[in-house]
């Protein structure tokens, strides 16, 4: 089994595959989740890795493979020294150096600025839809759109603040405003001050990721070429009855660390 976590800045998504192959149809057994916290030693992450895989009946002893992508350095070496302590295992972590085998060719003029996660999720994408021109959005800390050619190549990114951000920015810099749960709006035109917070950070994330992706396609693919819009993060889920998207897999920056490791072990 391989276990793969992705640090990111509000949380470490984690989980657990059967295989490490990444040419083999490997069933996801197990995802979690842990607050990214700046402070937490490698003793505690290590024997909360162990408890949630033996509260959830997996074996940590048959774990043969760690796949790590960070975009917190902090935390890093803490996270792998558990990784070293608790499962005895040096993880394989996503890097962006030319060396690492990803399957994709970097078109962007400094390729190491790329976020590991972002790498891991064009990954996933490239191996699952090859021949077929690609934009994924990443709905997590931050909202990304990433555009891959039909020839494996990773050719630019847009960036803007997540759903959680937004939210967060409005509510901490008005005296009136308060956090509300993010959820899909009843309608557009809110008659509370909550449906009203709920309905512009949905309608207005919605609008920004088609006219983004728009964008994208008349630059990259040209208007003949239409991509295949693949959705993936926490907040996926939101824009099902939209439509918006053409695939959502939430699980994409696991897939893409499982197949990563794989590739350059």
């Amino acid at each position: 089994m391989i276990l793969c976590l992705d640090i990111g800045n509000s949380q470490i998504f984690g989980g657990v595959f059967d295989s490490v192959e990444h040419t083999a149809t490997s069933q996801l057994l197990l995802r979690f989740r842990h607050q990214t916290d700046l402070t937490i030693t490698s003793d505690q992450f290590g024997v909360f890795l162990r408890n949630v895989l033996h509260e959830n009946n997996l074996d940590s002893r048959k774990i043969t493979h760690i796949a790590i992508s960070s975009v917190v350095p902090p935390i890093d070496y803490s996270i792998r020294a558990a990784c070293k302590k608790y499962f005895h295992l040096d993880p394989f972590v996503l890097s962006l150096d030319a060396a690492t085998k990803t399957g994709l060719k970097n078109k962007r003029l400094n390729p190491t600025e790329t976020g590991a996660d972002l790498l891991a999720c064009a990954v996933a994408a490239a191996h699952y839809y090859p021949q077929n021109n690609l934009i994924v959005v990443d709905l997590g800390t931050a909202t990304t759109l990433t555009a891959i050619t039909d020839d494996q190549e990773l050719i630019g990114v847009a960036i803007m603040a997540g759903m959680r951000l937004s939210i967060n920015a409005l509510t901490n810099n008005t005296a009136k405003l308060f956090p509300v749960e993010i959820a899909l709006p009843q309608k557009a035109a809110g008659n509370t001050t909550k449906g009203a917070l709920q309905s512009g950070l949905y309608y207005g994330h919605l609008g920004a990721i088609k006219e983004i992706a728009a964008q994208m396609s008349a630059e990259i693919f040209h208007a003949h070429t239409t991509p295949l819009l693949i959705g993936t993060g926490g907040f996926a889920y939101l824009f099902e009855t939209a439509k918006m998207f053409d695939i959502i897999k939430p699980d994409l920056v696991l897939d893409g660390l499982r197949i990563a490791s794989a590739l350059n072990r």
